[in-house]
């Protein structure tokens, strides 16, 4: 074997085992937006509290660079494609998208909630769920007691 067929063996390696590691990886190197599809199955304890938000019309806005979005879809965990989030970034990561611009959206995450408030940055489970009225949905939260009214002997 000569050392131009030597050269070209080993860049053909160097190649294959880069695509092999690119597809084990599952592109997360890339800095590609985070699926938060419909479509996925949402699950986990943050459920409760993910559909509550959802329910309430409170909206996630955030970018897929952004670190602090990343670290706040962490925090629902298993439940983050039940979350009400509006992507804002564009594919390249140098725009915004057209509602975000509309909504004046400035920085990530702001939480909307349906009185036009806003939070901005990272916020705990337990101050969205008390902004957004879902304090019943947080796990380990006690379920609100059903009360009854009249008389309990039968009809």
């Amino acid at each position: 074997m000569n050392d131009k067929s030597l050269i070209v063996g080993a860049l053909v390696l160097i190649v294959a085992i880069g695509g092999i590691l690119y597809a084990v990886s599952g592109n997360s190197s890339t800095g590609a937006p985070m699926s938060t599809s419909s479509s996925a199955v949402a699950s986990g304890p943050n459920l409760a509290l993910a559909q509550c938000l959802k329910e309430k019309g409170v909206v996630f806005y955030g970018a897929w660079w952004c670190p602090h979005c990343k670290k706040q879809k962490e925090d629902f965990g298993a439940a983050v494609p039940a979350l009400p989030y509006v992507e804002c970034a564009t594919s390249d990561g140098k725009d915004q998208t057209p509602i975000c611009k509309a909504k004046g959206i400035k920085n990530y995450p702001t939480w909307i909630f349906p009185d036009g408030t806003q939070l901005t940055g990272d916020q705990t489970l337990s101050a969205l769920a008390e902004k957004g009225s879902c304090t019943q949905a947080l796990p380990g939260a006690t379920p609100p007691t059903a009360t009854t009214t009249g008389s309990s002997s039968p009809v």
